[in-house]
């Protein structure tokens, strides 16, 4: 009896510790937790959300839920773990991811997108012209915003006559503050006004339009959008070392980052090549289509650039679902 009682004690101590590690084998998705993503309201990163919750629920048999609010409230709800992903997340952009990502609440992985840009931008048919629809090159030497000086009649402000007229970002926005302080870096505060329309879309309706006559205009913008991938722009060289690049990662909690290894090592590989994000942008808008329905038309049409994101087994999967 002694002696069955020495070797069942370790025996049932392996078993015990099977048993723990079988629990804890237990990924994100299959202890029936959701993975809540920020419900971003604008273009792309709208895409990237739907793009990211099919392949996690379809390839990973994940619940998936979004949960709407402004950038500001979702980067606090992803440092509480309250969400655990957010698709597009600019950073560097702003002072609450920053400081979450100081304290070590939220981390950002992979590259969703790389190539984002911003800066200042005119009509290729401004230095270039354009035969296909009569317009004639008004400004062949212009290259730099440092050149702006020259051409402040060119960009005439209706409302101002004597002044160009830059279209800057809506008040409050981050790169209206940026913007502002250009004008002045480049002395130009005196010769063009600083234009800042009430809204995103102001913005766009003002590009698009004057774009459609053939006029031109000075603009400030941004990629991956819609609009980038319609127009044929060009972005005007700033001071030399200047570098307006973006870093755009996928924002996840640090308890995601740390208990769902497994969805984490797809969520860094998801990318989206530049232009092929423009253009879908564009299809979106110009057919009117829904996010969650392009989603699925990217996913159907474009299997080469998602297949590097996930395991053969859930390739076929989504490919089973699609």
């Amino acid at each position: 009896m002694n002696i069955h009682k020495t070797l069942l004690t370790p025996l049932l101590s392996i078993s015990l510790l099977v048993g723990a590690g079988t629990a804890q084998a237990a990924t994100w998705c299959e202890s029936g937790k959701p993975v809540k993503f920020a419900g971003l309201n604008w273009e792309s990163g709208m895409l990237l959300t739907d793009l990211m919750q099919f392949v996690l629920a379809k390839g990973y048999d994940c619940k998936v839920d979004a949960l709407p609010g402004n950038s500001i409230s979702m980067e606090n709800a992803l440092g509480s773990n309250d969400i655990q992903v957010f698709a597009e997340e600019w950073v560097g952009r702003s002072k609450v991811w920053s400081k979450a990502e100081a304290a070590g609440k939220v981390v950002g992985v992979g590259a969703p997108v790389v190539g984002a840009v911003e800066g200042w931008y005119v009509p290729r048919y401004v230095i270039e012209g354009d035969a296909g629809r009569n317009i004639e090159a008004k400004a062949p030497n212009l290259k730099s915003i440092a050149d702006l000086g020259q051409y402040a009649a060119l960009f005439k402000d209706q409302e101002e006559p004597s002044k160009g007229r830059f279209y800057n970002c809506p008040a409050g926005w981050t790169c209206e503050l940026e913007n502002s302080e250009m004008l002045k870096s480049y002395g130009l505060e005196n010769t063009f006004t600083n234009f800042r329309p009430g809204t995103g879309p102001a913005l766009d309706i003002a590009v698009l339009s004057s774009y459609k006559r053939g006029e031109p205009i000075l603009f400030y913008y941004w990629s991956p959008t819609p609009l980038m991938g319609k127009l044929d722009l060009v972005k005007l060289e700033e001071k030399p070392g200047v570098d307006k690049s973006l870093t755009i990662k996928v924002g996840v909690s640090s308890v995601f980052n740390e208990q769902a290894p497994e969805l984490i090592s797809v969520l860094e590989k998801v990318n989206l090549p530049i232009d092929l994000l423009n253009q879908n942008l564009a299809r979106m808008t110009h057919e009117n289509i829904k996010s969650p329905q392009l989603a699925v038309l990217f996913l159907k049409e474009h299997p080469e650039v998602w297949h590097a994101w996930v395991d053969e087994a859930a390739a076929k999967k989504i490919e089973a679902a699609l």
